[in-house]
């Protein structure tokens, strides 16, 4: 199985500093995210790469783990005889955690699943007792999407509770990763917390990426002479100009107007909102009559 080299694939010094491993990190993810590059098999699979090299050097005790063994990580698991090799024989997989982040076999076995890894193995056949990983699921609504907020979970149904911090932006099916909050295994050391985010339906908004998409309603003589209308947002109404003749289903783009975009400071989606006429229900005798006249004259 072939190393990989986290530090180049981020394209960091081994030397270099938590923030310089994030702002690395946010710059790749960036420019090969899969909404970036719709149906480019290449520029996913280093996206995988990039999020999986993060999820080592971006992780102060696996990056300590992996700097500790470096190139000759299989050398562990080669060995026998007493306080070598895989306790018991047996080896704990990686669960993969989905997504767009699928881990590497190469991640599997070098950190074990992700809790313990080699760092974690006692010698002469010590009994291994990993530390595991909590799952929960949380439901969000559009407007703590926009804000980003904070949620009080019970930790694998005990009394521990752990304040998650759940930023804006986040999507549906995200995961929020709290480090060292998991259930104990041995030394007490603790896996991690996830969190999968679900979105409730929103009355108003329909989300499509960063962007939100809404209806703006107006009176048939402002689609046809033309006039204002107020676009509805989470962050409250924003007036909009109807240009005369303007027909039923036209999007209006308000830029800036949408969701914050996960990982990209001041960066938001737009609003799309489409027009939609309504009609009167009920004509005064001389409003029938302009009607008809429209109607005779082929309009």
């Amino acid at each position: 199985m072939e190393y990989k080299d986290y530090y180049k694939i981020l394209g960091v010094a081994k030397g270099a500093s938590e923030k310089e491993i994030k702002a690395a990190y946010r710059k790749l993810a960036r420019k090969h995210h899969p909404d970036v590059n719709p149906g480019n098999k290449e520029a996913e699979a280093r996206f995988k790469e990039i999020n999986e090299a993060n999820e080592v050097l971006g992780d102060k005790e696996k990056r300590k783990r992996y700097d500790e063994l470096g190139a000759n990580w299989d050398a562990f698991g080669r060995g026998a005889g007493p306080g070598r090799g895989w306790p018991g024989g047996v080896r704990v997989e990686y669960e993969d955690l989905g997504g767009a982040g699928g881990f590497s076999d190469f991640f599997r076995t070098f950190f074990g699943g992700g809790l313990g890894g080699f760092g974690g193995f006692g010698g002469g056949g010590e009994e291994f007792a990993p530390a595991t990983d909590a799952e929960g699921e949380v439901e969000l609504t559009l407007a703590e999407v926009f804000r980003g907020t904070t949620r009080e979970v019970a930790v694998g149904g005990s009394k521990r509770r752990v304040e998650v911090k759940i930023p804006a932006g986040v999507r549906e099916g995200s995961r929020v990763r709290v480090a060292g909050e998991g259930g104990k295994g041995a030394g007490g050391r603790r896996g991690d917390l996830y969190l999968r985010v679900r979105i409730a339906p929103d009355p108003t908004f329909e989300r499509k990426g960063d962007d939100l998409q809404t209806t703006v309603h107006v009176p048939l003589t402002s689609a046809v002479l033309g006039g204002e209308a107020q676009v509805r947002t989470l962050e409250g109404p924003v007036g909009i100009r109807i240009p005369a003749g303007t027909p039923v289903g036209q999007v209006f783009r308000l830029r800036g107007h949408g969701l914050p975009k996960l990982g990209a400071r001041g960066e938001r989606g737009d609003m799309l909102a489409t027009l939609a006429v309504d009609l009167p229900r009920r004509l005064t005798d001389r409003q029938k009559e302009l009607f008809e006249e429209l109607r005779r004259s082929g309009t």
